[in-house]
C-alpha cells in the first residue's frame, strides 16, 4: 500500500504564492507518474498538472498555464506544486495523485490508484 501526503495549503491573499508538497510512502517517482488535481466547492475535481516518469509535463488545464508549476525530488519522494498569481477561482483542496508502475500522464481520473487527502487552499482577501 502507498501513501500520499499532501501539505502546505492555507489562506493567501490575491495574487500571492504558495508551494505545496505531496510526500509518497516510496520509491515510485522514477517509474511513475504524479499528478495533481484540485477539487473548488460545489465543483467536479478537475486535473492541474502531471509529471510522467521522464519528467514530462503536462497541464490539464489552460487556467494554470504560466501560474503553476510541477517539480519532483524522487530522492525525498516528493513533487512540489508551485502556485503564483493565484486567485479566487484557485480555491479548492488540492490532491496529489498516482498509479505506481504508470509512466504517462492520464487525464482520467479512474486511471489514478492511489490519492492523498488533499489539502485546502483559499485565496481571499
Amino acid at each position: 500500500q502507498f501513501q500520499f501526503v499532501e501539505s502546505g495549503g492555507g489562506l493567501v491573499q490575491p495574487g500571492g504564492s504558495l508551494t505545496l508538497t505531496c510526500t509518497i510512502s516510496a520509491f515510485i517517482l522514477d517509474y511513475s507518474a504524479i499528478s495533481w488535481f484540485r477539487q473548488a466547492p460545489g465543483k467536479e475535481r478537475e486535473g492541474v498538472l502531471c509529471m510522467s516518469s521522464s519528467g514530462e509535463v503536462t497541464n490539464y488545464g489552460d487556467s494554470v498555464e504560466g501560474r503553476f508549476t510541477i517539480s519532483r525530488d524522487n530522492a525525498r519522494k516528493t513533487v512540489y506544486l508551485q502556485m503564483s498569481g493565484l486567485q479566487p477561482d484557485d480555491t479548492a483542496v488540492y490532491f496529489c495523485a498516482s498509479t505506481p508502475g504508470r509512466r504517462d500522464c492520464r487525464r482520467d481520473q479512474s486511471d489514478y490508484v492511489f490519492w492523498g487527502q488533499g489539502t485546502q487552499v483559499t485565496v481571499s482577501s
